[in-house]
């Protein structure tokens, strides 16, 4: 059998067409040149890096990485820790920074990061996947830290060999992911499923958002509008809980310019001023939340967020989606209109070995989040296969 040899680009534009197509990666979004290039072309502070493996001539597997440097108050903000440490932490190591390769979409919440060929031994591909990441991690230099992103449970057989190159793994907040029932012709037939409380609550976030004027922004309105979709944007992820990297949204000129009605930017107006925005990609039978952003000072009075919701849901339905991925973060509120989670599992890895040692401990005692998981639904709806 071939040995598989992996190869190194640092431009999405270096990769041969005749690769991606035989990679055959073309039917996630994702995984495609002309998706990975708009980030790229607009994230000038980012390192990026892509890797193809090859079994002689034929490529197998492919992994897409971002080099970034990350404050450590961002890293241990909001995680589950004993707060004692954390403040021991943040103090000793206030003015520092450090240089993270991760593996994976830093954008995406999902298993958007390594792709194996159909067909290919998928423990082999990884391996070589994993034993890749690990030369360009030692050709990198100031690097701290490795990680790798994010895995749903199916995945973790594959992944898990990941531990014998001394990553630990580490449970991270679940995407919320919505089933809709093709049933489901309106927003109408969607609540009439909802038990009545939550029924009651969705129609509180449509009348107490009713002053606001939406919009669906084209190619020359997210030009226009870009200042302000950056503020507000930057107002959201100040409040997640963790963001390691701030996009430049002029992605989401390239996004729209590249992918039209499938890249979708809804703009919410009050008082003819932009006080939020949602964003979303159609990825196949998929409808994926991407960035939002909100004016926080009207959000409870105009009910910005909740109506961003709804309106996910009636994306959702209007292009005949099959699941609708909110992502992760607020999972309560998202639960509420019948999303469900699905765990995903990273690894990180210091790059010194000693280091890596006596970070293990603290990196297993770091836990997600708990949430209220609502059961929405009249009937069992969440059970709904996505398949």
């Amino acid at each position: 059998m071939s040995v598989l040899k992996p190869k190194f680009y640092s431009s999405v534009d270096q990769i041969e067409s005749s690769c991606w197509q035989a990679l055959g990666c073309g039917d996630n979004v994702y995984y495609t040149p002309e998706f990975l290039k708009t980030f790229e072309a607009a994230n000038h502070d980012i390192e990026f890096n892509y890797i193809v493996v090859f079994r002689g001539d034929e490529p197998i597997a492919f992994a897409n990485t971002q080099i970034v440097t990350i404050g450590i108050e961002t890293i241990t903000k909001n995680i589950k820790i004993n707060p004692s440490l954390k403040n021991i932490i943040n103090k000793i190591f206030r003015r520092s920074h450090i240089r993270v390769l991760f593996c994976g979409n830093i954008f995406l919440s999902g298993e958007y990061g390594t792709f194996l060929r159909h067909g290919e031994d998928k423990i082999e591909a990884f391996n070589a996947l994993a034993s890749a990441v690990s030369i360009l991690s030692k050709k990198t230099k100031k690097l701290h830290a490795i990680f790798v992103k994010d895995f749903m449970e199916e995945s973790l057989y594959i992944t898990r060999l990941l531990e014998d190159y001394n990553y630990s793994a580490m449970h991270v907040e679940p995407n919320m992911i919505i089933h809709l029932d093709t049933e489901w012709q309106s927003f109408e037939d969607f609540k009439n499923d909802l038990k009545s409380k939550y029924r009651v609550k969705a129609n509180k976030a449509d009348s107490q958002s009713n002053s606001l004027k939406a919009k669906i922004l084209d190619h020359n309105d997210i030009l226009k509008y870009m200042d302000e979709l950056q503020i507000l944007y930057e107002n959201t992820i100040a409040n997640a809980n963790f963001n390691a990297q701030i996009l430049d949204l002029n992605t989401y000129s390239y996004l729209k310019s590249t992918y039209n009605e499938e890249f979708i930017v809804r703009g919410y107006f009050y008082d003819g001023h932009l006080v939020g925005f949602l964003s979303a990609m159609i990825n196949g039978n998929n409808l994926d939340a991407h960035f939002i952003g909100l004016n926080y000072e009207l959000n409870k009075r105009l009910a910005i967020y909740p109506r961003i919701l709804n309106d996910y849901v009636r994306l959702g339905i209007e292009h005949q989606s099959r699941q609708i991925n909110l992502g992760r973060t607020a999972s309560e509120i998202k639960s509420t209109l019948g999303a469900i989670p699905e765990d995903l599992t990273c690894y990180i890895r210091l790059k010194r070995w000693l280091p890596n040692k006596i970070i293990q401990p603290f990196i297993k005692s770091v836990k997600i989040k708990t949430y209220r998981q609502h059961q929405p639904f009249k009937t069992k709806k969440e059970a709904i296969s996505a398949s």
